[in-house]
């Protein structure tokens, strides 16, 4: 293995703006914590769990929507951008949120989806009832249908939920919406949504949000000139070169060089981080002269396998000679939990994502997942992700090592994915079930009341409570973890350590520790080094599968 080239090694820590390194959580407002009993979560919940998170340990939070909408894609069909749903709480609601999360030195990112809109957003009420060409529909993307009466869509592109990307207007003209019907798609064209974009940045960042996740990062801008593409070419979204008509745009970065001014403007200067499913020689584009960060979605992705962490993990740092802060996840509110997609069995022809999907379709009972096996994997992948330069997210839940929850009633899932697909997918709701605070209870602490979606019976052994007094927990392990990286942390030095085992990774940092991690099917020798912390118990000298180790340099 060779070494990758160093990057600011000597740069003092307090140098350093707070997100190159952070770790941020990831709250899903509706399914945290719910103060009221409604069977939501909301904006005072989460400020009850507060010193939670600090003692958790992490930098930053980053709050999934929480804006009016009628949560036809929980949340990301937004009626109103600069406002709180009143299930969620209000503006001042918010804005103590934003209090007692800076009081406990906690930096705020907020979802903002420039995309779409939802179907109930003002804007698209009047373009509804304005006449084909006018200004209000200008601000939306619509388009005369085919056939002799107009009534077939403009092509045959399909919504990333399932079904077409096209919806009747009523008048001969259809929208675009790439995801659900109640989500249609903004001309980023035209300079009023651009304009109204930078003034709802602003409303946030005047409120104390330090930064942002953009929502579809890489779909503002979109080509719809003649004659369109057939969807059968279109399957690709991570085209190298920049020429998908949705996707990714060359015009892109135009919108975020406009947004880095907004950021500017404050001090200290704000931040986003995109999330773009882009090829990852194009990640860069997001970064450092726009909004700063990009998802590196490689890492969601990969399997549990040496060679598929390393190629990441090569990827992800060549962001850094680009002048990118690497951004890493295992998991969020899309995908299959951690625990259970490194519990599943691998099969010839798919990803553990692709797997993990296709179980959740027989509600979990083929094939056959080993929950040991998933908490273990888990666990020593986070301490590879806490171990790299870069930020981390962390998603609610996964420090609990909660699984995915498979078998929730047809009636329950309010995924439009799994609505709109007839079956085809699951969807998202599984990782979306309300967090276990307790051990017992209506809904094991979230609140109250019952909790939606239900709880399984047997999510009480996840609970913070009784994680809490368990040393050897999953919590536990996240605690240490986090409070032994900060004394840790020295610029974005890295470079390989060869193991002598394809099997087992290891890469050294600042120069003096080291991160080991055992892929393989046998235990594998200790390197020389003082042990400071393993993802499971060592035996003796040994490092056993499946486990990550931080080592100090003797």
């Amino acid at each position: 293995m060779s070494d990758i080239p160093l990057s600011q090694p000597d740069q003092a820590k307090d140098e350093v703006p707070w997100w190159r390194t952070a770790v941020v959580y990831q709250i899903y407002p509706r399914t945290f914590a719910d103060s009221n009993g409604d069977g939501i979560g909301d904006l005072p919940g989460i400020t009850s769990r507060v010193p939670y998170l600090r003692e958790l340990g992490v930098d930053a939070v980053w709050l999934c929507p929480f804006y009016p909408s009628a949560l036809a894609d929980g949340g990301y069909d937004v009626d109103d951008y600069c406002n709180v749903d009143p299930r969620f709480g209000t503006l001042a609601d918010f804005d103590a949120l934003i209090t007692v999360l800076h009081s406990a030195g906690l930096k705020v990112l907020i979802d903002i989806v420039p995309n779409h809109s939802s179907n109930r957003h003002p804007w698209f009420v009047e373009a509804l009832g304005s006449r084909p060409g006018s200004a209000a529909r200008d601000r939306y993307i619509f388009r005369w249908g085919a056939g002799s009466a107009g009534d077939q869509p403009p092509n045959d592109w399909q919504s990333q939920f399932g079904g077409p990307a096209w919806e009747p207007a009523g008048d001969g003209q259809w929208y675009l919406h790439l995801f659900a019907a109640e989500q249609p798609d903004l001309n980023w064209h035209n300079q009023q949504v651009r304009a109204d974009f930078r003034r709802t940045l602003r409303f946030w960042a005047d409120r104390g949000v330090d930064g942002f996740r953009v929502d579809v990062a890489h779909g503002l801008i979109k080509d719809l000139n003649e004659p369109y593409q057939p969807w059968s070419r279109l399957s690709d979204i991570t085209r190298p070169d920049g020429s998908h008509p949705l996707w990714d745009r060359e015009e892109l970065p135009e919108v975020y060089r406009e947004w880095r001014q907004v950021f500017g403007s404050y001090d200290p200067p704000r931040i986003a981080v995109a999330e773009a499913a882009v090829h990852p020689t194009r990640r860069h584009r997001y970064g450092a002269d726009g909004l700063g960060m990009a998802f590196n979605f490689e890492m969601q992705e990969a399997d549990w396998d040496p060679a598929d962490y390393r190629r990441v993990i090569d990827s992800g740092l060549g962001d850094l000679a680009k002048g990118n802060t690497p951004t890493w996840l295992l998991g969020c509110h899309d995908t299959p939990r951690v625990a259970t997609r490194y519990g599943l069995p691998r099969q010839d022809g798919g990803t553990a994502q692709q797997i993990a999907r296709q179980w959740l379709l027989t509600d979990g009972r083929q094939p056959s997942v080993d929950p040991t096996l998933g908490q273990r994997r888990a666990r020593a992948a986070i301490m590879v992700l806490l171990a790299l330069p870069g930020s981390t997210y962390i998603y609610q839940g996964d420090e609990l090592g909660l699984p995915e929850v498979p078998d929730l009633p047809a009636e329950e899932l309010q995924d439009p994915m799994a609505i709109r697909s007839k079956g085809k997918e699951k969807g998202r709701d599984g990782c979306r079930v309300p967090l276990p605070w307790t051990t017992d209870g209506p809904s094991f602490g979230f609140g109250p009341g019952p909790a939606r979606p239900p709880q399984p019976p047997w999510y009480g052994e996840y609970s913070v409570d009784g994680q809490s007094t368990q040393r050897d927990s999953t919590l536990a392990l996240y605690r240490a973890t986090l409070a032994l990286r900060r004394t840790l942390l020295a610029g974005d030095d890295f470079a390989w350590q060869d193991t002598g085992s394809d099997n087992v990774m290891a890469f050294r940092r600042a120069g003096a520790w080291l991160s080991i991690t055992n892929f393989g099917p046998r235990s594998f020798a200790m390197p020389a080094g003082d042990l400071m912390l393993a993802s499971s118990p060592l035996d003796r000298d040994q490092l056993p599968t499946d486990t990550t180790a931080w080592l100090r340099s003797t």
